[in-house]
């Protein structure tokens, strides 16, 4: 039994839901993980949709069973901090769900009530959006992302009844968990800046919500309705709060009791997982040299070089400057979305961890590796590992880069996220031989990765290139967990990349921290009811959510780029064909639509 104050961070990601409980050093004292559902459609690959419902039972049996484990007292655990994927969310206006499935059965009850984050049905209302040329994308990277929440909510008014529309109310999943926690309907800034259109008052004379573009693009009802179904106006009929801020009067007393907690402990206003990683990293010392120093402690103000990178089904390139800086295809700049007062940018690539399952699972000799990896007692990453030192040695040398110098993958299959904001780009292969062994699928392994550190430096040059100063990559996520690729983002990138002390609880740990930040915070002020008393709070505090983030980061490790000359210059060359294969498929699109017209 572990005793003193603990704090639970809860983690929602793509398909599974986690609790953790750490103490105030930022030990992970016990964790649970439940898989979560997602719906797909097999007439429609764009659809991906889940349940409030189940990932709430999932929270539940995860809080219960990190309680078991660790044999602390619920009144031992002080504060709640939430992440969870930027999913839409949807309920009625008792918060009952809402069927967002296409069709007869949109708008009614039911339980798949989320539109996941990779959900791309959203595509024409996202063009109508990003054809008005309004004043907010300039705050997402100049093209409105049809992952984002607006095409969505856009989405669901011209499926479903007006009726049943009017009496919806929309969440960001992060935003609708500490709903779920508290029943308060307060919002987080990370939420509505990053996902939900909203520019913080006072932004180049923003009023917060924009009445203007969301009329424009068919959103009348909503702005008539004074904003409430996306969580009404700050200071007037609603209460915006950044990261970690207590929510209402903490932990409801239904929620306390299904999660096995106590009412009343205080709850963290929540953030997207991305930016719980970030939360969770960034502040982080690691170790060098061969004696194995510790780096120095950081400040608040070295965060601004440091880019965030989570990694998992997909991933999320976070950054931070005093002041924002305009990066085309890349999201934001959002103000407030973790520090107030601070600016965050935010890249991503829509398929990673996802797409090297693919192109392993779909390969004719998938069933020959994992039967080998059986046989071995081993898992199937190491067996291609294995057979990439089998091809170096048959092709005398040292170098993975050298045996696929020929062979050349551009990886958007699921369209570009960042720098291009174009949903329509696909993944293309150049280099392909009669060959369907083991040793092709070894190396299709490794020229997937070496795509996704080729794409990772297209975005930080255009990052760079517009104002921010990225000098290391600081990585969560189960994607850490890969030397190879950790390796090629260094070497690939030029910088050094920072590992975590536990890849896979980066996430779920920068949640607990934001609980704890709420507990400290809810015992000096009490309960944020008013926005000027958020607003004032926030800004008293933030500076100590510096600190707990750098008290809570266990210690990480450095990568520093190592890569020979003779395999910079491959790398270097494999970066000039992945930006030309990028113009290659733009000028054959169009080739194709004027063909077809």
């Amino acid at each position: 039994m572990s005793n003193g104050a603990h704090y639970i961070g809860i983690d929602v990601g793509t398909g599974s839901a986690r609790a953790a409980l750490l103490d105030a050093s930022g030990k992970l004292v016990a964790d649970s993980t439940h898989e979560t559902r997602t719906w797909r459609d097999s007439r429609d690959a764009r659809i991906f949709e889940q349940s409030t419902s189940d990932i709430w039972a999932a929270i539940c049996r995860c809080c219960h069973e990190v309680l078991k484990s660790s044999g602390v007292a619920p009144e031992e655990v002080k504060g709640v901090g939430v992440d969870a994927t930027c999913s839409l969310a949807v309920t009625d206006e008792n918060g009952s769900p809402v069927c967002v499935t296409g069709g007869k059965e949109c708008g009614g009850g039911g339980e798949r009530n989320i539109i996941l984050w990779a959900d791309h049905r959203a595509e024409d209302e996202a063009g109508l959006i990003n054809r008005t040329g309004s004043k907010v994308l300039e705050y997402v990277g100049g093209t409105m992302s049809l992952e984002m929440e607006i095409p969505k909510i856009l989405w669901l008014k011209k499926h479903m009844p007006a009726e049943q529309f009017s009496n919806c109310m929309f969440f960001d999943l992060p935003d609708f968990l500490t709903y779920k926690l508290t029943g308060s309907l307060a919002r987080s800034n990370c939420s509505l800046v990053c996902k939900c259109s909203f520019v913080p008052v006072g932004v180049a004379g923003s009023e917060g919500w924009n009445a203007q573009f969301l009329s424009q693009i068919g959103l009348d009802d909503v702005v008539k309705r004074e904003y409430q179904p996306l969580g009404g106006t700050p200071g007037k009929n609603g209460l915006i709060l950044t990261a970690g801020q207590p929510v209402g009067t903490g932990l409801s007393a239904q929620a306390a009791q299904e999660l096995g907690l106590k009412e009343g402990t205080t709850v963290g206003s929540a953030v997207i997982d991305a930016y719980a990683g970030w939360i969770g990293t960034v502040a982080g010392r690691y170790t060098e040299g061969s004696q194995g120093a510790l780096s120095p402690q950081p400040k608040l103000g070295d965060s601004r070089g440091r880019l965030a990178a989570i990694a998992g089904t997909s991933t999320c390139h976070i950054v931070q400057s005093e002041q924002g800086v305009f990066v085309p295809g890349v999201w934001g700049p959002y103000k407030n979305a973790v520090f107030p007062g601070w600016w965050m940018n935010e890249g991503g690539q829509s398929s990673t961890g996802q797409l090297i399952d693919f192109i392993i699972t779909t390969h004719p000799a998938y069933d020959e590796l994992k039967k080998l990896a059986h046989n071995k007692k081993t898992n199937i990453f190491d067996v291609l590992a294995e057979t990439l030192e089998d091809l170096k040695k048959e092709a005398g040398t040292t170098s993975s880069t050298y045996l696929t110098k020929d062979l050349h993958f551009y990886p958007d299959l699921h369209g570009n996220r960042s720098p291009l904001a174009d949903p329509r780009m696909r993944g293309s292969i150049v280099g392909l031989a009669l060959d369907s062994g083991l040793g092709d699928l070894a190396l299709k392994f490794n020229v997937t990765l070496e795509a996704i550190a080729l794409q990772t430096r297209h975005i930080i040059e255009e990052m760079n290139t517009h104002g921010h100063k990225v000098d290391s990559i600081y990585m969560s996520g189960s994607q850490a967990k890969n030397a190879a690729l950790m390796q090629l983002l260094a070497d690939v990138c030029n910088v050094p990349v920072i590992l975590p002390n536990s890849p896979s609880a980066a996430v779920v740990v920068g949640a607990a921290m934001l609980g704890r930040f709420a507990a400290d915070v809810a015992a000096r002020s009490g309960d944020l009811k008013t926005q000027d008393e958020a607003e004032k709070v926030s800004e008293q505090t933030k500076e100590d959510l510096w600190q707990i983030m750098v008290d809570m980061t266990q210690p990480g490790t450095k990568v520093s780029p190592s890569s020979s000359p003779a395999d910079k210059k491959l790398l270097d060359a494999k970066y000039l064909i992945f930006r030309q294969a990028i113009d290659i498929q733009r000028s054959w699109r169009k080739l194709m639509e004027d063909a077809a017209k």
